[in-house]
């Protein structure tokens, strides 16, 4: 096995570290780390996620995972890189929050289970522990004597917001690192937490705590950062840039994470297949080359596409995606299709492609309420220019009957042109 530091590096997944003795502790096995996530919403998303592969590799290497829910920091919010201070949720938001990001975590590390065929050590921590029974002057005396203003004003992400007529920062988000560094403290005294994962932009964060560890326990602690995710063109999948792709199903179907990796340039087929699959980098470095020798199959886009949806939420999921989308985009037989679709498989579909449940609509209602006309009107001319097919059939006659051309007594396939497709079920 390759040691973790050559791994992480091979596959882009390791920004900084704040010592290379690390690597060789972590190499020796039996080591605890963790990574933390506010519960400031209900689901996870990609950026998460490569924290998720950085603490499988960790974990292949016998060392045991912890993943703190930041109940506490959640409350106060991480002033990060925004530019004003954001509204706070309610306990009983976060406690709702909490829970489901734990389920999604053991979801997602059960599933890298069965693909690695290990058996993983990890854990839960809620930091709300930590504070419970902690009076503001115990916290003054164990956390704010081993760090200065000066230190905590030179942070990137504070510094901005100072130093901008136009922004402010609240004490209360000041606060934050000391709350995040106090985690780090804490879970290194009860339980050896020798390293805290995270995002590149966590990294002032992580490192002042592990001086304040030195200086509080007398001993080295460490820390490491992955990088931010770009596409070719630059864009990050960050929730503020609009096109975060959520590990809640609910939120960003499956599918729709399948569609994202068809799309992916050639030039980040090898970046993302080492970031986010488990294949061995020698492999994707074989899979490259022979997708590029005839790009126009887009293999490499179909394998990253399945691998990442495989991971996230099983084959399943992952097969059901590549039926949609060949059923979208290749000649086929649809109504063949849709006949041996099972009710779970067809309610995907519908999902997949902006369908909707038929309560006794009309046939040009039903066209409005596809999305696929604005109005009554709209709908009368599409039908009237031989838009619009129902069941692969052309339909010119105003007075169609919607309610008797049901698949199965099912399901309805409607589209307008070549790409404008909806399933629509019988409720």
């Amino acid at each position: 096995m390759k040691s973790i530091k050559q791994e992480l590096e091979e596959r882009g997944l390791l920004f900084q570290s704040s010592n290379d003795k690390l690597f060789e502790q972590l190499d020796r096995g039996w080591k605890n780390f963790y990574c933390g996530f506010d519960p400031t919403a209900d689901s996870l998303h990609l950026w998460n996620f490569i924290g998720f592969m950085v603490a499988i590799h960790l974990m292949r290497r016998w060392n045991k995972y912890t993943a703190l829910t930041g109940w506490a920091t959640g409350m106060i919010w991480d002033p990060g890189w925004k530019d004003a201070e954001r509204t706070f949720l309610s306990e009983q938001d976060l406690k709702n929050n909490q829970k489901a990001i734990e389920t999604q975590i053991s979801g997602v590390l059960k599933n890298l289970e069965k693909f690695s065929w290990d058996s993983f050590k990890y854990d839960f921590v809620n930091n709300k522990d930590f504070y419970k029974e902690m009076w503001y002057l115990d916290f003054l005396r164990e956390v704010w004597k081993y760090i200065t203003i000066n230190v905590m004003m030179s942070k990137d992400t504070v510094k901005k917001r100072i130093e901008d007529p136009k922004q402010s920062i609240s004490y209360t988000e000041f606060s934050y690192m000391l709350l995040q560094g106090y985690d780090f403290a804490k879970m290194y005294e009860d339980d050896a937490m020798m390293l805290q994962i995270g995002g590149q932009d966590q990294w002032g964060n992580l490192v002042t705590w592990t001086e304040i560890i030195r200086k509080k326990y007398d001993w080295e602690s460490y820390a490491l950062t992955w990088p931010l995710i770009t596409d070719s063109s630059g864009k990050k999948f960050w929730k503020s840039e609009g096109n975060a792709l959520f590990l809640d199903k609910n939120k960003t179907s499956p599918y729709f994470i399948y569609q994202y990796f068809m799309n992916t340039a050639d030039s980040d087929i090898s970046k993302y297949l080492k970031m986010l699959t488990l294949l061995e980098t020698e492999e994707i470095d074989e899979i490259v080359t022979e997708h590029m020798s005839s790009p126009e199959k887009r293999e490499g886009q179909k394998l990253l596409a399945y691998k990442v949806v495989e991971i996230i939420h099983w084959k399943q999921e992952a097969d059901i995606a590549v039926k949609i989308t060949e059923f979208m985009f290749w000649n086929n037989d649809k109504l063949d299709t849709l006949k041996n679709l099972s009710s779970d498989e067809l309610n995907t579909f519908q999902n997949a492609m902006w369908g909707f449940e038929y309560v006794k609509e009309n046939f040009f209602e039903t066209i409005v309420k596809s999305g696929l006309a604005k109005s009554n009107g709209e709908a009368r001319n599409s039908v009237k220019s031989g838009a619009i097919y129902i069941n692969e059939e052309k339909i010119t006659d105003f007075n169609f009957d919607v309610s008797s051309s049901f698949i199965n007594d099912t399901v309805l396939f409607i589209k307008k042109g070549k790409k404008n497709q909806r399933i629509v079920l019988k409720k």
